[in-house]
């Protein structure tokens, strides 16, 4: 076959194609999480200039959390309208475009362009995990932790930058939020050749029934929803209870991002260590203990060890995303349950989650410091390892999954 020959330049377009999903889903991955974790370390700016009191903080940092629960079945029916490239192109417009509206229009537009973006978020991040189990079927395992692994970098980076950010735009709040429209339009102009070239709408579909019923999913869909709460915690409100303690903005916001990109070297390893032994119980209970002991240390500990307590919450909380990912699958007998049990999961969890950060702003404004979180945490992560032990037993959802012809 010559080299230039029309043949050629197809083989060569084809083995590209895997290399450039790949970098198009690391892209996508890295922006679901600047929308939550860049307005933290900004929080106190943010509410001094708004006159927002520590109950509407909490809500400002639950609503985004809220819509990942609230939107997220809505991905299903709009992958099967649309297809699920050509969604998660349009969703990562209207993620830029809700990044764009919280700096505008004052109290208004920061609740609004909130619930656009968890919006958005919640909807792209129940149809990624399916677009890597169906084009990367032998290596879902690898693909899954490098999914992980960009989301905390994405977390990671707009924690510790927004602040810097702001100062270098005049010290303006709006500027260093909006910042993060920016790589969500990269990603959908990278995202682009996917949507194009979708073909995956309509045909046929498939129905799973009895998942609402089954009480291991629900075991999963607790521990998914509580783990996830201690994690949007700290995304919300860590770099706050920092400052009260002593920490300027920008330290605060360095030791949050620090501790998420410890996250990366568990998100991956962690879900290895789970699947060598007989069930996932052990290291449920290894990464709780590890996420309750470093929110403790930074809620508690002389200042002088914080970045070692931050390290511990960042290998716990790493450690404790990535097995909740990884018992979806595990749990599941086929791909197609699978994917009804990552939704349930993603929307009854993200929702459960939502409540953690609202329930920490209500208590700091009814207790008047943050002394009394340790109480919150505890309870979370309690009854997080209770859920986990039954979620982690050797055993699959009794659902089965059936097809209906379109």
């Amino acid at each position: 076959m010559p080299a230039d020959s029309p043949a050629s330049h197809a083989h060569a377009r084809s083995a590209w194609q895997p290399a450039l999903l790949i970098g198009a889903l690391i892209l996508v991955a890295l922006n679901l999480r600047p929308a939550l974790s860049s307005l933290s370390p900004l929080l106190h700016q943010v509410s001094k200039d708004l006159g927002l009191s520590a109950a509407a903080a909490g809500l400002l940092t639950t609503l985004p959390v809220f819509c990942l629960g609230v939107f997220a079945p809505l991905a299903p029916m709009l992958a099967r309208r649309f297809g699920a490239e050509r969604t998660i192109g349009g969703i990562l417009l209207l993620l830029a475009a809700g990044v764009f509206l919280r700096t505008e229009f004052g109290v208004a537009g920061l609740f609004a362009g909130s619930v656009v973006a968890g919006a958005s978020i919640g909807i792209i991040g129940v149809l990624l995990p399916g677009i890597v189990k169906r084009d990367f079927p032998a290596h879902a395992g690898t693909m899954t932790g490098v999914y992980t692994m960009a989301l905390c970098l994405g977390a990671a980076v707009a924690a510790g930058s927004s602040v810097p950010l702001s100062q270098a735009f005049g010290d303006s709040w709006r500027l260093g939020l909006g910042f993060w429209l920016v790589p969500a339009v990269i990603a959908a102009l990278a995202w682009w050749p996917q949507a194009r070239s979708s073909h995956h709408a309509g045909g046929a579909a498939w129905r799973v029934e009895g998942l609402l019923r089954d009480p291991l999913a629900w075991q999963v869909t607790v521990f998914m929803g509580l783990q996830s709460s201690l994690a949007y915690i700290v995304f919300g409100w860590l770099p706050s209870i920092l400052i009260d303690r002593g920490l300027s903005p920008a330290e605060a916001g360095l030791v949050t991002s620090g501790s998420i990109i410890v996250q990366l070297a568990s998100s991956l390893s962690a879900p290895w260590l789970a699947t060598r032994g007989r069930d996932q119980r052990l290291a449920i209970l290894v990464v709780m203990a590890l996420s309750l002991t470093g929110l403790f240390g930074c809620l508690y500990a002389p200042m002088g060890g914080l970045w070692g307590w931050a390290v511990v919450l960042g290998l716990g909380q790493g450690g404790v995303f990535a097995v909740a990912l990884t018992l979806i699958v595990l749990r599941s007998p086929d791909a197609h349950v699978a994917a009804g049990l990552s939704s349930m999961a993603q929307g009854f969890g993200y929702t459960l989650a939502s409540m953690g950060p609202l329930a920490v702003g209500v208590v700091h404004d009814l207790s008047g410091g943050w002394s009394a979180m340790g109480w919150v945490f505890g309870l979370i992560g309690v009854c997080a390892t209770v859920a986990g032990m039954g979620a982690g037993r050797a055993r699959h959802v009794n659902v089965r999954s059936e097809r209906i012809d379109g």
